[in-house]
Protein backbone atom coordinates (compact mmCIF):
# COMPACT_ATOMS: atom_id res chain seq x y z
CA UNK A 1 0.00 0.00 0.00
CA UNK A 2 1.38 3.41 -1.01
CA UNK A 3 0.88 6.71 0.82
CA UNK A 4 -1.76 7.69 -1.76
CA UNK A 5 -3.82 4.50 -1.68
CA UNK A 6 -7.41 5.08 -0.62
CA UNK A 7 -10.37 7.36 -1.29
CA UNK A 8 -9.84 11.10 -0.88
CA UNK A 9 -12.23 14.02 -0.47
CA UNK A 10 -11.17 16.87 -2.77
CA UNK A 11 -11.85 20.53 -1.96
CA UNK A 12 -10.96 23.67 -3.87
CA UNK A 13 -8.27 25.83 -2.26
CA UNK A 14 -7.83 28.53 -4.86
CA UNK A 15 -7.33 29.53 -8.47
CA UNK A 16 -9.60 28.81 -11.43
CA UNK A 17 -10.93 25.50 -10.15
CA UNK A 18 -14.71 25.12 -9.67
CA UNK A 19 -16.10 24.46 -6.14
CA UNK A 20 -15.44 20.66 -6.46
CA UNK A 21 -18.46 19.78 -4.33
CA UNK A 22 -18.63 16.01 -3.85
CA UNK A 23 -15.47 15.36 -5.86
CA UNK A 24 -13.31 12.41 -4.81
CA UNK A 25 -10.10 10.76 -5.91
CA UNK A 26 -9.79 6.99 -5.65
CA UNK A 27 -6.22 5.66 -5.82
CA UNK A 28 -4.83 2.15 -5.79
CA UNK A 29 -1.20 1.55 -6.61
CA UNK A 30 -0.21 3.13 -9.92
CA UNK A 31 -3.79 3.90 -11.01
CA UNK A 32 -6.58 6.14 -9.86
CA UNK A 33 -9.54 8.21 -10.96
CA UNK A 34 -11.16 11.53 -10.14
CA UNK A 35 -14.87 11.00 -9.48
CA UNK A 36 -17.44 13.77 -9.87
CA UNK A 37 -20.96 12.28 -9.86
CA UNK A 38 -21.18 10.03 -12.94
CA UNK A 39 -17.95 11.46 -14.40
CA UNK A 40 -14.78 9.42 -13.89
CA UNK A 41 -11.40 10.66 -15.13
CA UNK A 42 -8.66 8.01 -14.89
CA UNK A 43 -5.06 8.94 -14.16
CA UNK A 44 -1.67 7.29 -13.68
CA UNK A 45 0.15 7.75 -10.37
CA UNK A 46 3.82 8.71 -10.78
CA UNK A 47 5.13 9.26 -7.26
CA UNK A 48 3.11 12.27 -6.06
CA UNK A 49 2.14 13.28 -9.58
CA UNK A 50 -1.21 12.32 -11.12
CA UNK A 51 -1.13 12.17 -14.92
CA UNK A 52 -4.47 12.00 -16.71
CA UNK A 53 -5.02 9.95 -19.87
CA UNK A 54 -6.32 11.04 -23.23
CA UNK A 55 -8.16 13.21 -24.10
CA UNK A 56 -7.07 15.01 -20.89
CA UNK A 57 -3.35 14.26 -21.13
CA UNK A 58 -2.51 17.96 -20.70
CA UNK A 59 -3.91 17.83 -17.15
CA UNK A 60 -1.47 16.94 -14.36
CA UNK A 61 -1.96 17.20 -10.59
CA UNK A 62 1.14 17.65 -8.43
CA UNK A 63 0.77 16.75 -4.74
CA UNK A 64 2.72 17.61 -1.62
CA UNK A 65 2.01 16.54 1.99
CA UNK A 66 -0.03 18.89 4.16
CA UNK A 67 -1.07 17.85 7.66
CA UNK A 68 -2.83 14.48 7.48
CA UNK A 69 -3.50 14.87 3.76
CA UNK A 70 -2.14 16.55 0.66
CA UNK A 71 -2.26 19.89 -1.12
CA UNK A 72 -2.52 19.61 -4.88
CA UNK A 73 -1.51 21.92 -7.69
CA UNK A 74 -3.64 21.47 -10.83
CA UNK A 75 -1.71 22.21 -14.03
CA UNK A 76 -2.65 22.45 -17.70
CA UNK A 77 0.21 21.90 -20.16
CA UNK A 78 2.63 22.56 -17.30
CA UNK A 79 0.98 25.79 -16.14
CA UNK A 80 -0.72 25.92 -12.70
CA UNK A 81 -4.34 27.07 -12.75
CA UNK A 82 -5.63 26.11 -9.31
CA UNK A 83 -4.98 24.42 -5.99
CA UNK A 84 -6.93 21.88 -3.97
CA UNK A 85 -6.69 19.81 -0.81
CA UNK A 86 -7.11 16.05 -0.36
CA UNK A 87 -8.29 14.41 2.89
CA UNK A 88 -8.59 10.62 3.23
CA UNK A 89 -12.12 9.22 3.60
CA UNK A 90 -12.86 6.12 5.64
CA UNK A 91 -14.86 3.97 3.21
CA UNK A 92 -17.50 1.69 4.74
CA UNK A 93 -18.63 -1.54 3.12
CA UNK A 94 -22.11 0.02 2.82
CA UNK A 95 -20.60 2.62 0.49
CA UNK A 96 -19.22 -0.15 -1.74
CA UNK A 97 -22.55 -1.96 -1.68
CA UNK A 98 -24.48 1.11 -2.81
CA UNK A 99 -21.91 1.72 -5.56
CA UNK A 100 -22.37 -1.82 -6.90
CA UNK A 101 -26.16 -1.50 -6.67
CA UNK A 102 -26.09 1.82 -8.54
CA UNK A 103 -24.00 0.24 -11.28
CA UNK A 104 -26.41 -2.72 -11.44
CA UNK A 105 -29.33 -0.33 -12.08
CA UNK A 106 -27.36 1.39 -14.84
CA UNK A 107 -26.35 -1.98 -16.32
CA UNK A 108 -29.95 -3.17 -16.53
CA UNK A 109 -31.00 0.09 -18.20
CA UNK A 110 -28.34 -0.44 -20.85
CA UNK A 111 -29.27 -4.11 -21.32
CA UNK A 112 -32.90 -3.12 -21.82
CA UNK A 113 -31.89 -0.75 -24.63
CA UNK A 114 -29.77 -3.49 -26.17
CA UNK A 115 -32.67 -5.96 -26.03
CA UNK A 116 -34.91 -3.45 -27.79
CA UNK A 117 -32.39 -3.37 -30.65
CA UNK A 118 -32.13 -7.16 -30.75
CA UNK A 119 -35.92 -7.59 -30.75
CA UNK A 120 -36.17 -5.20 -33.71
CA UNK A 121 -33.67 -7.23 -35.76
CA UNK A 122 -34.71 -10.80 -34.87
CA UNK A 123 -36.85 -12.82 -37.28
CA UNK A 124 -36.83 -16.25 -35.62
CA UNK A 125 -40.13 -16.57 -33.68
CA UNK A 126 -38.65 -18.77 -30.95
CA UNK A 127 -35.74 -16.44 -30.23
CA UNK A 128 -38.00 -13.38 -30.51
CA UNK A 129 -40.26 -14.85 -27.81
CA UNK A 130 -37.22 -15.52 -25.59
CA UNK A 131 -35.93 -11.96 -26.04
CA UNK A 132 -39.27 -10.38 -25.22
CA UNK A 133 -39.58 -12.58 -22.13
CA UNK A 134 -36.08 -11.63 -21.03
CA UNK A 135 -36.84 -7.95 -21.55
CA UNK A 136 -39.64 -8.31 -18.99
CA UNK A 137 -37.18 -10.01 -16.65
CA UNK A 138 -34.67 -7.21 -17.21
CA UNK A 139 -37.25 -4.59 -16.27
CA UNK A 140 -37.90 -6.59 -13.09
CA UNK A 141 -34.15 -6.75 -12.39
CA UNK A 142 -33.87 -2.99 -12.67
CA UNK A 143 -36.76 -2.50 -10.24
CA UNK A 144 -35.24 -4.97 -7.78
CA UNK A 145 -31.85 -3.28 -7.85
CA UNK A 146 -33.38 0.17 -7.53
CA UNK A 147 -35.37 -1.00 -4.50
CA UNK A 148 -32.27 -2.51 -2.89
CA UNK A 149 -30.30 0.67 -3.59
CA UNK A 150 -32.96 2.83 -1.94
CA UNK A 151 -33.22 0.39 0.98
CA UNK A 152 -29.49 0.91 1.56
CA UNK A 153 -29.87 4.68 1.58
CA UNK A 154 -28.58 5.29 -1.94
CA UNK A 155 -30.05 6.90 -5.01
CA UNK A 156 -29.38 6.29 -8.69
CA UNK A 157 -26.89 8.52 -10.47
CA UNK A 158 -26.90 9.40 -14.15
CA UNK A 159 -26.34 6.21 -16.12
CA UNK A 160 -22.65 5.62 -16.66
CA UNK A 161 -21.90 4.86 -20.30
CA UNK A 162 -18.14 4.46 -20.26
CA UNK A 163 -15.74 1.93 -18.88
CA UNK A 164 -15.92 -1.68 -17.82
CA UNK A 165 -19.03 -3.75 -18.37
CA UNK A 166 -21.22 -0.73 -19.12
CA UNK A 167 -18.90 0.48 -21.85
CA UNK A 168 -18.90 -2.93 -23.48
CA UNK A 169 -22.68 -3.19 -23.32
CA UNK A 170 -23.16 0.24 -24.86
CA UNK A 171 -20.98 -0.65 -27.84
CA UNK A 172 -22.87 -3.80 -28.72
CA UNK A 173 -26.06 -2.28 -30.17
CA UNK A 174 -23.95 -0.28 -32.62
CA UNK A 175 -23.11 -3.54 -34.41
CA UNK A 176 -26.75 -4.16 -35.19
CA UNK A 177 -26.91 -1.56 -37.92
CA UNK A 178 -24.56 -3.72 -39.97
CA UNK A 179 -25.13 -7.12 -41.58
CA UNK A 180 -25.14 -10.56 -39.98
CA UNK A 181 -27.78 -9.47 -37.47
CA UNK A 182 -28.70 -13.00 -36.38
CA UNK A 183 -25.10 -13.94 -35.65
CA UNK A 184 -24.30 -10.67 -33.91
CA UNK A 185 -27.48 -10.86 -31.83
CA UNK A 186 -26.56 -14.33 -30.62
CA UNK A 187 -22.94 -13.39 -29.94
CA UNK A 188 -23.73 -10.13 -28.18
CA UNK A 189 -26.60 -11.58 -26.21
CA UNK A 190 -24.51 -14.51 -25.01
CA UNK A 191 -21.62 -12.23 -23.99
CA UNK A 192 -24.00 -9.85 -22.21
CA UNK A 193 -25.60 -12.62 -20.16
CA UNK A 194 -22.21 -13.74 -18.88
CA UNK A 195 -21.09 -10.19 -18.09
CA UNK A 196 -24.29 -9.74 -16.10
CA UNK A 197 -23.74 -13.04 -14.28
CA UNK A 198 -20.21 -11.94 -13.34
CA UNK A 199 -21.47 -8.55 -12.12
CA UNK A 200 -24.15 -10.12 -9.93
CA UNK A 201 -21.74 -12.72 -8.53
CA UNK A 202 -19.57 -9.81 -7.35
CA UNK A 203 -22.53 -7.83 -6.01
CA UNK A 204 -23.81 -10.91 -4.18
CA UNK A 205 -20.53 -11.34 -2.32
CA UNK A 206 -20.30 -7.66 -1.37
CA UNK A 207 -23.87 -7.90 -0.06
CA UNK A 208 -22.98 -11.00 1.95
CA UNK A 209 -20.12 -9.16 3.63
CA UNK A 210 -22.41 -6.21 4.33
CA UNK A 211 -25.04 -8.50 5.87
CA UNK A 212 -27.69 -7.56 3.27
CA UNK A 213 -29.33 -10.94 2.70
CA UNK A 214 -32.25 -9.46 0.72
CA UNK A 215 -29.79 -8.27 -1.92
CA UNK A 216 -28.09 -11.69 -1.83
CA UNK A 217 -31.44 -13.37 -2.54
CA UNK A 218 -32.22 -10.91 -5.33
CA UNK A 219 -28.84 -11.64 -6.92
CA UNK A 220 -29.47 -15.40 -6.75
CA UNK A 221 -32.81 -14.95 -8.51
CA UNK A 222 -31.33 -12.74 -11.22
CA UNK A 223 -28.29 -14.98 -11.77
CA UNK A 224 -30.62 -17.95 -12.31
CA UNK A 225 -32.60 -16.05 -14.94
CA UNK A 226 -29.44 -14.82 -16.70
CA UNK A 227 -28.07 -18.37 -16.83
CA UNK A 228 -31.36 -19.60 -18.26
CA UNK A 229 -31.25 -16.95 -21.01
CA UNK A 230 -27.64 -17.84 -21.82
CA UNK A 231 -28.77 -21.47 -22.11
CA UNK A 232 -31.50 -20.53 -24.60
CA UNK A 233 -28.92 -18.76 -26.75
CA UNK A 234 -26.61 -21.79 -26.56
CA UNK A 235 -29.42 -23.94 -27.93
CA UNK A 236 -29.92 -21.54 -30.86
CA UNK A 237 -26.36 -21.33 -32.25
CA UNK A 238 -27.19 -23.43 -35.34
CA UNK A 239 -30.33 -21.39 -36.03
CA UNK A 240 -28.32 -18.16 -35.74
CA UNK A 241 -25.56 -19.42 -38.03
CA UNK A 242 -28.02 -20.58 -40.70
CA UNK A 243 -29.82 -17.23 -40.56
CA UNK A 244 -26.51 -15.37 -40.85
CA UNK A 245 -25.50 -17.40 -43.87
CA UNK A 246 -28.83 -16.72 -45.54
CA UNK A 247 -28.37 -12.98 -44.86
CA UNK A 248 -25.03 -13.20 -46.64
CA UNK A 249 -26.60 -14.97 -49.60
CA UNK A 250 -25.03 -18.36 -48.86
CA UNK A 251 -27.33 -21.32 -49.66
CA UNK A 252 -28.23 -23.31 -46.55
CA UNK A 253 -29.32 -26.93 -46.97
Amino acid sequence: MTELDGVWQVERAGGALPPLVGVRKSIRGARGETIAGPLRLPFRVDGRTLRYGRPFAALVDVLEPEGDGFRGRATLAGRPYGTFTMRRIAVEIKDELTRHLDEAVAMEQNVKRMLDGMIGTTDDPQMLDALEHHKSETEQHERLMRERLEANGGSTSTVREVGGVLGALMKMPMDMVRGDKAGRNARDGYATEHMEIASYELLKRVAQRAGDMETVQACDTIIGQERAMAGRIEESWDIAVDASLREAGVPVG
